[in-house]
C-alpha cells in the first residue's frame, strides 16, 4: 500500500470515528444539538443520571483507545489538525467526569437551569410540529431538575459542592419563576402570545391550552421543588471553604482545571509567578497613562477618582447601551483594514437580562443558535450604573463584540470546510485569549480616543493579569475572598461591585479565569515571532486571518500552525 493510500485510510478511519461520536454526542446533549441546527432532539433535555454519565465516560474512553490505534504519522496534515482538536475535546469531556467537576452543575456565574428561560429563542418555532416539540421539552423540565437534584446530592455526599459563600442570592432567577402561578407571566409563554403564519388558526387555541397545562402543572412545580432543594438542603450544606485544593483530591482537581482551561502543561506556581510579572509590567504603563491624563495624585487616588467621578458613568441604562452601540459601530468600520476575512453573521447590543444582572459580569457575548436566523448579541450589564465605567466600554466592546468574540465565533461557525464538531467548539484559552488580544489590537486600530480610555484598556488587561494571581491564590494558596478582593481593588479600576462579583466567579469556577491572559500572551508572542521572522514581509491582515482560520484550537496546536504559516511565507 502506498503512503498516500495509507494516509487516506487513516484519515477516513479518524473521520468515521469522530463523526459517529459527534452524532451520538448531539443525542446526549439535546440543547447543543438545537444550537447547531440539529432539530431531531428538540423535544427533550440532557440526562444527567448516574447511568447516563457512566455510559458517556465509557464511550469517550473507548474513543480514546480507538484513536490511539490510528497512527498519527499516517494521517494527512489537515487531518492531523482535526485530530488534535478532537483529542482536546475528548480530554475535556473525560476529565470533567473523572475529576467530578460534573457534580457541581452550577456556580456563581452560570447554572444548568439558567438557559431554560431562553428555550423559545433557541429552537425553531414555525409550525405545529415544532411547537409540540417545544412543549415536550418543557414537559421534560421536571425530570431534568430531578436528575440534577440527585447529582447535587451526590456532590454533597462526596464533598464536591460549590462553596456556600458564593451561592448566597444566586437563587433569585429561580425564585422569580417559582413564585409565579400564571403560565402567561412566565418566559415560557412568549411563543404563545403570537403565532407565526405556519401555525393554522384552528390549532392555536389547543396549543395554548396545552402550554398552560404543561407550564402550570409541571414546569412551575419543578421550579418550586428545585428552589426548595437549593435553599433548604444544598446551600446550607455546601462546603464553607473556597479553595479548590480543599476539595477531595483537590490538588488533582485544580490541576485538571488548569489543563482544561489553558490547554497547556502549566502548574499553579508557574501561572502565579507569570501573573505577578505581568501585573508589574502593566502597572508601569498605568502610571504613564495616569501622567498623560494630567492627574496629580498617586495611582490609588486616580483609581478612586475613576470610580467616583460622575463623568465616567452613564445616567441611564439607555445611555450606556447607546454608548456601547456607537463604539461597536465605529469598530465595525475599521475591521477591513485589519482582517481579510469577515463573518456574514451580524450582531446586536442588548442589556444583560434583569433577573441575572445583579450577579452577572460586566458584559458577555451570546452566540446565536444556528437555525433561528438570529444575530449574535453583545450583552452590556446596565445594573448598578455607578459600577459601569464608560472609559472601559471600548475595551469591553473590542472583547465581547468585534474583533473579539463575535468575529472569532461567527467565523468559526461559518468555516464550512471543517467538521461540525470543530466549527461549534470553543476552547477557552484560544477564544478568551483572542478576545483579550482584540483589546490590545484596539490601540493600533485607533479605538481608544482619550487617556482615560487607554487607562480603561490597561485596567482590563490588568484585570486579566491579576486573575492569574488571584485564581491561583484562591485555589492553590488558600487566599480568602477578602484577600482576592483587596488585590483586585488595589490593581484595577474595577468598581467594588464588579470586584466582588468577579471574585465570586473565580471562587465558583476554578481555573476558567486563567484562560484569558495565558491565551493572549501566546497570541502576542506568536505575532512577535512572525514579525521578527518575516520582517518587511509580515502582513498583519494575513496573520489575523491565519489565526482565525483555524477555528477554536488548543494553544499548542496554534503555535504549531503559526510556525508552519511563517515557514510557508518565508519559502514563498
Amino acid at each position: 500500500m502506498s503512503m498516500d493510500a495509507a494516509m487516506t485510510d487513516a484519515d477516513a478511519r479518524f473521520a468515521r470515528l469522530a463523526d459517529e461520536e459527534w452524532t451520538w454526542r448531539l443525542g446526549q446533549f439535546p440543547q447543543l444539538a438545537t444550537s447547531v441546527g440539529e432539530t431531531a432532539h428538540d423535544d427533550r433535555l440532557e440526562r444527567v443520571d448516574a447511568d447516563s454519565r457512566a455510559a458517556r465516560l465509557a464511550r469517550w474512553r473507548a474513543m480514546r483507545e480507538a484513536l490511539a490505534a490510528i497512527p498519527v504519522e499516517a494521517m494527512s496534515p489537515a487531518a492531523r489538525i482535526d485530530r488534535a482538536v478532537y483529542e482536546n475535546q475528548l480530554h475535556g469531556l473525560i476529565a470533567a467526569i473523572e475529576s467530578h467537576a460534573d457534580r457541581m452543575p452550577l456556580n456563581s456565574d452560570s447554572s444548568f437551569h439558567g438557559p431554560l428561560v431562553d428555550l423559545c429563542d433557541a429552537q425553531p418555532l414555525g409550525n405545529p410540529g415544532e411547537y409540540r416539540r417545544f412543549l415536550a421539552r418543557l414537559a421534560d423540565i421536571p425530570r431534568f431538575f430531578d436528575e440534577h437534584i440527585a447529582l447535587m446530592r451526590e456532590g454533597l455526599a462526596t464533598g464536591y459542592t460549590v462553596p456556600q459563600p458564593v451561592l448566597e442570592g444566586r437563587d433569585q432567577p429561580l425564585a422569580a419563576i417559582a413564585g409565579l402561578s400564571d403560565a402567561a407571566a412566565t418566559p415560557f409563554w412568549k411563543p404563545f402570545t403570537a403565532f407565526p403564519a405556519g401555525v393554522p388558526a384552528a390549532e392555536r387555541a389547543g396549543l395554548r391550552d396545552e402550554a398552560r397545562r404543561v407550564i402550570e402543572d409541571q414546569v412551575l412545580p419543578a421550579y418550586r421543588a428545585l428552589l426548595a432543594f437549593l435553599r433548604e438542603t444544598y446551600v446550607p450544606n455546601a462546603r464553607r471553604t473556597t479553595a479548590a485544593c480543599d476539595l477531595p483530591d483537590g490538588d488533582a482537581f485544580y490541576a485538571a482545571q488548569i489543563r482544561h482551561y489553558t490547554t497547556l502543561a502549566l502548574t499553579a506556581d508557574e501561572i502565579h509567578e507569570r501573573g505577578l510579572r505581568e501585573v508589574a509590567r502593566i502597572l508601569a504603563e498605568m502610571h504613564e497613562v495616569r501622567r498623560q491624563a494630567g492627574f496629580d495624585g498617586d495611582l490609588p487616588g486616580f483609581l478612586a477618582f475613576l470610580r467616583a467621578d460622575s463623568q465616567f458613568h452613564a445616567r441611564t441604562p439607555q445611555e450606556l447601551l447607546a454608548h456601547a452601540s456607537w463604539i461597536a459601530k465605529r469598530i465595525d468600520g475599521l475591521l477591513p483594514k485589519f482582517f481579510g476575512v469577515l463573518p456574514r453573521q451580524p450582531y446586536g447590543v442588548a442589556p444583560v437580562p434583569d433577573d441575572i444582572a445583579p450577579y452577572y459580569t460586566t458584559g458577555r457575548y451570546v452566540p446565536a443558535p444556528r437555525p433561528t436566523g438570529c444575530a449574535g448579541t453583545y450583552w452590556v450589564n446596565t445594573h448598578d450604573l455607578p459600577s459601569r465605567a464608560l472609559h472601559t466600554l471600548p475595551a469591553l466592546t473590542l472583547h465581547e463584540a468585534v474583533p473579539g468574540h463575535h468575529l472569532q465565533i461567527a467565523l468559526a461557525a461559518e468555516a464550512e470546510g471543517q467538521p461540525a464538531w470543530r466549527r461549534h467548539s470553543f476552547v477557552d484559552a484560544y477564544g478568551e485569549g483572542w478576545a483579550l488580544y482584540a483589546e490590545h489590537l484596539g490601540d493600533e486600530m485607533g479605538v481608544y480616543l482619550t487617556p482615560y480610555e487607554q487607562f480603561g484598556r490597561l485596567t482590563y488587561e490588568m484585570w486579566r493579569a491579576a486573575r492569574l494571581v488571584v485564581d491561583t491564590g484562591l485555589h492553590a494558596r488558600r487566599w480568602s475572598r477578602e484577600q482576592a478582593r483587596a488585590y483586585l481593588l488595589a490593581h484595577t479600576a474595577l468598581s467594588a461591585h464588579e470586584v466582588a462579583t468577579e471574585v465570586d466567579r473565580y471562587v465558583g469556577w476554578p481555573g476558567q479565569a486563567l484562560s484569558y491572559k495565558i491565551g493572549e500572551i501566546t497570541i502576542r508572542e506568536l505575532r512577535a515571532r512572525a514579525e521578527r521572522a518575516l520582517g518587511a514581509r509580515f502582513d498583519l491582515r494575513a496573520f489575523h486571518d491565519a489565526v482565525l482560520a483555524l477555528g477554536s484550537v488548543p494553544l499548542g496546536l496554534l503555535e504549531e500552525r503559526i510556525a508552519a504559516w511563517i515557514a510557508a511565507r518565508l519559502a514563498a
